[in-house]
């Protein structure tokens, strides 16, 4: 019975990764918190967080390849100039700005405008993937500490 808890409780923490980083505006920080301080394993909720976390992110970078600007405005709701903003902060700091699709407001458009762009897809999953781990990382790092005391 614990391991069909633990199945179901990683699951929506995978679906929940996932749709922050794509059409849904959610946070998925605060349930990998509270699964850490319910002692879940942090490894392997780390790993799950991230890796929703990441192929959400791919989701929104096959959008910004094949999808219109109806999907962009209305189904992601990423403005015109969330869009700009995210391509100036892209070639600001080149593919190394792939490292920030984790942030707040900018995040999704990053993933997107490296879709648009068609920045390579390898380094894309690499350099979000390893942005979202550092993120999710501290995560789990706070929620040991507050788990701790």
């Amino acid at each position: 019975m614990d391991s069909l808890i633990a199945d179901s409780a990683w699951t929506a923490l995978f679906i929940l990764s996932f749709l922050a980083a794509t059409l849904v505006p959610l946070g998925s920080e605060w349930l990998l918190a509270l699964l850490i301080m319910q002692k879940y394993d942090p490894t392997v909720s780390l790993l799950i967080a991230t890796s929703g976390n990441t192929l959400g992110a791919c989701t929104t970078y096959g959008l910004g390849i094949y999808g219109s600007s109806w999907v962009t405005e209305k189904v992601l709701r990423i403005d015109p100039e969330k869009r700009l903003r995210a391509e100036q902060f892209y070639q600001r700091y080149g593919f190394w700005s792939l490292l920030f699709t984790w942030l707040p407001v900018i995040g999704d458009p990053i993933c997107l405008v490296g879709g648009i762009l068609r920045i390579n897809f390898p380094r894309f999953v690499i350099l979000a993937g390893l942005g979202k781990l550092a993120r999710y990382t501290i995560v789990v790092w706070l929620a040991l500490q507050a788990s701790a005391s």
